[in-house]
């Protein structure tokens, strides 16, 4: 004979409390780097304004049809001693217009903002004040294009606050999604298609970016900054780019420099001023100058750089990048001149 055990129903309450608990507590970090309905960006405010607004009419629909339901069950309940069947009614033509034409205005308030977000959003800027920008989604990593100054980086994209910058979104391989959550809009990387939206930061600051779209085994560390900077600092940036390094003198950033360039590094990588002009891999001409590496998924310093350079799918797993099983003092020279590329 099956039997089923039962909980204390005090033991049911507390565990409902708990739960109710923790998901209020979820909403209570400080830090919210990609939280989407904080936008810095009028693309994002747009985003977050047509949410917000579509959310609100929901709460009130959900609050008038729960209201009316519960109004019904209790209004026209079985009562005690009341067994016939309640009076039947049929083509009540007020009732279905009314039931007819509030949907249809409830779906016209959402439309008409979603229609103009969706046009303006889609807007891409033009003209002379406008920063292009060509994107590449590759295999898990980010690379940015900046066609008009003649600047290929990778991982950070460089932005000056308050200036819109139309995006083209490419993929190198599969399908991958480029999202910026503090900025707005998310817009697929399609092989062989090319996607545009556009974007502005109001703030300055360093935001957090990914790919959206899962896309092979390492889709979680495919990540990006963007760097809003001011005007100035952006210029300054631009125009240490566009500078060549200087081949290397000291002893082991020189040992490093031929590590590179007499190894396999130059089948997949760029260094403006030398030999290695493949694209396969990340343009490192000012490699030193980023804040993160591997997809931005660790800090750019000497340790996390050796760490990626002894075996790279052991950081980020499936990794293009194989593990060439460099000496120890091969790294350390790889480290000492990669580094020095600001």
């Amino acid at each position: 004979m099956g039997f089923r055990i039962r909980p204390p129903k005090g033991l049911a309450f507390l565990l409902l409390i708990i739960a109710v608990l923790v998901l209020f507590l979820t909403g209570c970090a400080s830090n919210d780097p990609q939280n989407a309905l904080t936008p810095v960006g009028p693309v994002g405010q747009m985003e977050a304004g047509l949410f917000t607004t579509i959310f609100w009419i929901a709460v009130v629909v959900f609050i008038i049809v729960e209201a009316l339901l519960l109004y019904t069950v209790f209004r026209f309940r079985r009562r005690p001693g009341n067994d016939g069947m309640p009076a039947q009614t049929h083509g009540n033509t007020a009732l279905e217009l009314t039931w007819t034409i509030i949907p249809v205005l409830i779906l016209v308030g959402i439309a008409v903002p979603t229609l103009t977000t969706i046009a303006s959003a889609s807007n891409i800027p033009t003209g002379p004040n406008a920063l292009k920008v060509g994107v590449v989604g590759h295999q898990w990593w980010w690379e940015f294009d900046y066609p008009s100054q003649g600047v290929v980086t990778a991982d950070e994209l460089h932005l000056p606050v308050g200036t819109k910058v139309a995006l083209t979104i490419q993929s190198a391989d599969v399908i991958h999604s480029f999202w910026v959550p503090k900025l707005g809009g998310k817009m697929q990387a399609i092989p062989n298609q090319v996607n545009q939206m556009w974007l502005q930061a109001d703030e300055i600051g360093t935001f957090d970016g990914q790919c959206y779209q899962l896309c092979g085994t390492s889709h979680a560390n495919m990540r990006f900054k963007v760097i809003v900077q001011s005007q100035a600092d952006f210029d300054k940036w631009m125009a240490d780019q566009k500078t060549v390094p200087a081949k290397p003198t000291a002893a082991e950033i020189a040992k490093g420099y031929q590590v590179f360039t007499t190894g396999p590094c130059v089948g997949c990588h760029t260094i403006e001023g030398t030999d290695a002009k493949a694209k396969i891999g990340p343009n490192l001409t000012h490699f030193g100058s980023r804040t993160t590496i591997a997809g931005a998924i660790m800090e750019n310093n000497p340790q996390n750089l050796a760490k990626w350079l002894e075996d790279p799918p052991a950081v980020k797993p499936g990794s293009l990048m194989p593990n060439y099983h460099l000496t120890k003092d091969q790294v350390t020279a790889l480290v000492a001149y990669l580094e020095s590329l600001k």
